[in-house]
């Protein structure tokens, strides 16, 4: 009897042992995984730990929804959008959109506001899926050294030529005036950036006074809370008036079209 209990103990230590080879061998970076550094979550003296990349699951027939996000992000601007965006896959019998992140790294971006979150994708290195819509948010730098760097500039050049859509909010609009992109058409931008967006942009056609402009492939919005207008602008354009309805009741927003400040060129 004591042989069997002494077999067993030493087949449950074989067992544990190799399951716990295995989980070692797991956590070894790979190139589906990323190493964080503690300082890049949180300012404790904490070792450097290695997080899967784990890709979103993008359903076929729907539209690929892109939010660039850096460093300084502001959060309504990204937020807004994502909500009305991601919550069409809610809806029934329409085309809805698969939403995602997409950064010049795979570690973390930390907004203006503190909040921290991990790009679905890496514009620099990984093979991105194909883009419909482009959402660019504002972002701290938007007015300076984000001007200045061309690899992101790039993107959003190349992105927005495939794109259906390009939509900016608030200081976004300075990165797509900026990557040449808004010359041949009307936009706006955060009211009280305005002047200096027409000081650095003399060659646009600047609309203020406005919520949003669409114009071409292009909707630009004044940015903050009212990045929910744009972005239902664009659902109504895509689905309808009743989806649209739909989409804003369920985030408790009165939405009429008629009753917003906009210019539609299109």
């Amino acid at each position: 009897m004591l042989m069997l209990v002494k077999t067993k103990l030493w087949n449950l230590a074989a067992i544990l042992l190799f399951a716990f080879s295995l989980s070692i061998i797991a956590c070894q970076p790979t190139e589906q995984s990323v190493k964080i550094e503690p300082k890049e979550i949180y300012p404790a003296n904490m070792k450097a730990i290695t997080v899967p990349l784990i890709k979103p699951s993008l359903e076929a027939d729907r539209y690929n929804v892109a939010f660039l996000i850096m460093d300084g992000v502001y959060n309504t601007e990204l937020t807004a959008p994502y909500d009305i965006f991601q919550h069409t896959i809610f809806r029934d019998s329409i085309k809805a959109m698969n939403t995602f992140l997409v950064a010049n790294t795979h570690h973390p971006i930390t907004s203006f506001e503190g909040i921290r979150m991990l790009p679905d994708y890496n514009y620099l290195k990984d093979q991105l899926p194909k883009i419909d819509i482009l959402i660019v948010p504002s972002a701290e730098h938007h007015l300076d050294s984000d001007l200045e760097d061309k690899a992101m500039l790039d993107f959003v050049r190349a992105t927005a030529k495939a794109a259906k859509f390009v939509s900016s909010h608030c200081d976004g609009a300075f990165v797509l005036a900026k990557a040449g992109l808004l010359d041949e058409v009307a936009s706006t931008t955060f009211p009280s950036d305005i002047p200096a967006y027409q000081k650095m942009f003399p060659q646009l056609d600047v609309r203020s006074d406005v919520l949003f402009v669409h114009d071409g492939k292009y909707i630009t919005s004044a940015g903050g809370a009212k990045s929910f207008e744009a972005s239902l602008y664009l659902a109504e354009l895509l689905y309808g008036k009743q989806i649209a309805q739909r989409l804003a009741k369920g985030l408790v927003i009165d939405w009429q079209l008629d009753e917003v400040k906009k210019v539609i060129i299109k």
